[in-house]
């Protein structure tokens, strides 16, 4: 069985005088994103690996799963900036066939799409937002729309 923890990053500054890929983290941000983490660590809900969008408020909600969860650095992967649904599915049949609990922190509306394809749940998925969604499956690879369950869902007001 394969695990799958969408994460949408934490609460970041508006600041238009910056690339949006370089947008950095609110405090609120930084603080809800270490509340789900430890939300997460209180529940065992911990994956093996993080693979998070390069973009700056993606990579620092990751990095601070990472530490709270005693995980490893996040693993950066440039295709999850802007990616639409077929583009974070790519990404996820692509996962290293060792793990099997993968955590992956991306945007908005691509981890909305991907959670409704991979699940048929619609839901609002706020800032700092997890879903953990389980496979009957052992390989990343053969993963398609509508065959996972949504089995957690939680953000920060949740």
């Amino acid at each position: 069985m394969k695990k799958l923890l969408l994460v949408r990053h934490a609460k970041a500054e508006k600041d238009t005088t910056v690339k949006d890929i370089d947008r950095p983290l609110k405090y609120i941000g930084m603080q809800d994103a270490a509340f789900i983490a430890e939300r997460l660590k209180e529940n065992s809900l911990i994956p093996q690996i993080i693979i998070s969008s390069p973009a700056l408020r993606t990579k620092t909600t990751a990095e601070i799963f990472a530490d709270h969860l005693s995980l490893p650095d996040p693993t950066l992967n440039k295709a999850i900036y802007e990616a639409s649904q077929q583009g974070l599915l790519r990404v996820i049949n692509k996962f290293p066939s060792e793990y099997d609990f993968v955590a992956l922190v991306g945007h908005n509306p691509g981890i909305s799409q991907i959670l409704y394809y991979l699940t048929g749940e619609i839901r609002d998925v706020h800032t700092s937002t997890v879903a953990l969604i389980d496979f009957e499956t052992d390989d990343w690879a053969s993963i398609s729309g509508d065959e996972g369950d949504l089995v957690y869902f939680s953000w920060p007001s949740a």
